[in-house]
């Protein structure tokens, strides 16, 4: 049984041919952490969507989702985050479109410590700022506002999908939190 929403727009492949396509060639994936910044400019609250993993286990992640044939970086980020946001969440998207990092998962363990059990996929990740209302849509089914401290407790950082809390620390040591 599968928990994920449909893709209402798969792209270019029948679901058939993505999972082939799966078993042969790497995927290109968005990641957004989304944040809320204090007045100096500094992350004060981190996003973290909490998703019902196959098992039906609830599960912490971030914003994610596959870059289609012949879409940007950009629009990809936009729609993935408008899909699980909602379209009220106003993301601040900078116009220098550089990822924090590049994130590499692989259908088992591995050296990267991030796992995808459908796919070898490579993800880039961004921190993107949001000044609106937002309101978890399709498979996420809520969005939790974390302080940096809350969101690298050991607790919080037991129920990521993947090893994606790894991804949450990259992001704060990014921005320059725990210095």
């Amino acid at each position: 049984m599968s928990v994920r929403t449909p893709d209402p727009n798969p792209g270019w492949l029948s679901e058939e041919e993505l999972y082939e396509a799966r078993r042969r060639l790497p995927m290109v994936y968005v990641e957004a952490l989304p944040v809320r910044l204090d007045p100096l400019g500094y992350v004060s609250e981190i996003g973290l969507l909490y998703r019902a993993d196959n098992d039906g286990h609830l599960r912490r992640t971030l914003v994610s989702g596959r870059v289609q044939y012949r879409e940007t970086v950009r629009a990809a980020l936009m729609r993935h985050l408008e899909k699980d946001l909602g379209p009220l969440a106003l993301p601040q998207l900078p116009p220098s479109i550089t990822p924090f990092t590049v994130a590499e998962y692989f259908p088992s363990p591995s050296e990267t410590g991030l796992t995808d059990d459908r796919q070898h996929a490579v993800a880039l990740a961004y921190l993107v700022p949001v000044t609106g209302e937002c309101q978890p849509r399709g498979d996420a089914l809520e969005l939790s506002w974390l302080t940096p401290e809350e969101a690298v407790s050991e607790v919080v950082q037991a129920e990521f999908i993947g090893g994606r809390g790894n991804l949450v620390r990259q992001a704060l040591a990014h921005v320059g939190w725990g210095r």
